[in-house]
């Protein structure tokens, strides 16, 4: 042991170790200088509770009593004094590590701890939220499995109910059965029929029943099918005439010519009538000149001669020099100009409809009808409404549009050349489109859109349908006052030649006839035939365009007075 220690010179001084009493004294050496310090501080090392060895300051050493510095037990004990010193500061260091370590390794298991703990918390927390759902569900299932079973035993009374009402109607259809043996039987002998005959009397009642009754039912499918098909028909029309609206005006076919004054007029008939009579023959008109003022008439069953006559006339008018030989060079200069106007009317046409591969000869007469006119309505454009309200209800029933279009363009080029040649104008063009190689469907619109022959293509009728609504379109045509007023009065008569027909009016111009019967003459069946029949014989004797309509009037009044 080493014992640090602070004593004077030749003081003793008791000191206490490891339980032992020690007295330790220090002596300066005689041949310490004089003056020195009397006070010092020293070291003593212990070993085996004697002291070996007394240093002070000035590291000098002094051996206790029977120490020999020679003596190596005193290095010894120092050396292990010292290593048992380190290994005791080793200790505490190695306690102190330890200890801190404890301390560090419980704070990081104490943070670990509360963080698992807070993970496990939020799992447990999403666990129970799950069994809370499946628990639901399970709770669902349940329910439905009890519902299940619920109708399951509703379902097997149900069918336990059937099944018994099945052997009730079962065990009645037996009884039923027996009654009707037991009738039969007793029917047959009031009646003195057997069993044969009996069958042959209820089957021929039973032929009867079904033929009335399938009467009935013809008659429902046969109304419904008028019905669907003029709904469809309709309809077809009226998309047709909604997606092609045409101008058109009603041009005037009076050929007349305006001129200044009255003057003009015996200039134009010339000295002994010479002027009129050479202006007639160039044209193959007539020229009437009568009292009506600042007018002369030209008049040809011939448009195109009749506009040909018009025209030169008034060129005649604006240039003044009236005589034979200026009125054959203007009329042939004005056939030569009204020619090529025709020519590109009839292109023009073409370009419009959009059609190709016509005939140059079927170009002319196209054009030629714009100078043509039936009933007021213009022929050529006419033909335009025909050529595309057909191709529209043709694209309805999903034909070929550009066909049905070529059929109303052509189906009335007849009318061109019809003051020329015999027959009807479908006859004559029938003739000219096959003359020019024209298609078989074209050629029978053109043939049978009036109903002339019978139609075989399915683009007749519909070139006819488009025929008729253009023709009856209200404005398209007009007619005379007399032929009107004789169309009126035919519908009148025919209808008032019926028995039980008391009056008859014809009505909204002619395209509706109202006829008034003696209703107690006339019942509810008798008054369906007798429209019918009248609007049949209208069909035979009269020609119009359009239809007309029939509407019989069968009116009961009773009358009585209270007083």
């Amino acid at each position: 042991m080493i014992v640090h220690v602070a004593i004077d010179d030749g003081v003793e001084l008791p000191i206490r170790t490891n339980g032992q009493d020690w007295t330790v004294s220090w002596h300066r050496p005689p041949t310490a200088p004089t003056g020195t310090a009397h006070g010092a501080a020293g070291v003593c090392v212990i070993e085996n509770g004697e002291i070996v060895l007394i240093s002070n300051n000035d590291s000098d050493w002094d051996l206790p009593a029977g120490r020999t510095e020679g003596d190596e037990t005193w290095e010894q004990t120092l050396r292990r004094e010292m290593l048992e010193e380190a290994r005791r500061d080793g200790e505490n260091t190695k306690s102190q590590i330890v200890a801190e370590a404890k301390a560090s390794a419980e704070t990081e298991f104490h943070t670990r701890r509360k963080k698992f703990d807070e993970e496990t918390h939020d799992a447990r927390g999403e666990l129970r939220t799950e069994e809370k759902r499946l628990a639901k569900r399970e709770d669902l299932i349940d329910q439905k499995l009890e519902t299940l079973h619920a109708r399951e035993r509703m379902a097997e009374a149900a069918q336990q109910a059937l099944k018994e009402r099945e052997n009730a109607l079962a065990a009645k259809d037996r009884q039923l059965n027996d009654l009707i043996a037991q009738q039969r039987s007793q029917l047959m002998k009031i009646a003195n029929l057997n069993e044969e005959q009996a069958r042959e009397m209820l089957l021929s009642r039973l032929d009867k029943d079904m033929e009335r009754e399938t009467a009935q039912i013809i008659q429902q499918k046969l109304e419904h099918a008028r019905e669907t098909a003029e709904r469809e028909a309709r309809e077809v029309i009226v998309m047709a005439l909604q997606r092609y609206a045409a101008d058109q005006t009603v041009e005037s076919t009076v050929a007349t010519v305006d001129i200044s004054s009255d003057d003009v007029k015996g200039r134009v008939i010339g000295r002994e009538g010479r002027n009129i009579r050479a202006f007639e023959k160039a044209t193959g008109v007539d020229v009437i000149v009568d009292d009506t003022p600042g007018v002369v008439v030209v008049s040809s069953f011939d448009p195109i001669r009749r506009e040909v006559a018009r025209r030169a006339l008034n060129r005649l008018i604006q240039d003044g020099r009236i005589h034979p030989t200026r009125i054959e060079e203007l009329v042939a200069s004005t056939e030569k100009d009204l020619r090529k106007e025709i020519i590109e009317a009839g292109r023009t046409t073409l370009m419009e409809a959009k059609l190709r591969g016509v005939h140059a000869r079927l170009v002319e007469l196209l054009g030629r009808l714009k100078f043509r006119t039936s009933y007021g309505q213009n022929v050529l454009q006419h033909s335009m409404e025909v050529a595309f309200i057909s191709q529209m209800i043709a694209e309805e029933f999903g034909l070929n549009g550009a066909l049905a279009r070529r059929c109303g363009l052509l189906h009335d080029i007849g009318k061109a050349v019809d003051h020329e040649a015999e027959g009807s104008h479908p006859q004559i063009g029938a003739e000219l489109l096959t003359r020019y190689k024209e298609r078989p469907e074209v050629i029978e619109a053109a043939a049978a859109h009036h109903g002339d022959i019978e139609a075989k293509s399915i683009y007749t009728p519909i070139v006819a349908a488009a025929d008729a609504i253009s023709a009856s379109r209200p404005g398209a045509r007009r007619d005379t006052v007399e032929r009107y007023i004789q169309r009126l009065q035919k519908l009148e008569e025919i209808a008032t030649t019926f028995e039980g027909v008391q009056q008859a009016y014809a009505i909204q111009a002619g395209r509706e006839v109202r006829v008034i019967v003696d209703a107690a003459n006339v019942d509810d069946r008798l008054s369906s035939k007798i429209a019918r029949d009248i609007a049949r014989r209208i069909e035979d004797e009269m020609e119009y365009p359009g239809e007309i309509k029939v509407t019989l009037i069968r009116e009961t009044r009773c009358t009585e007075i209270a007083k």
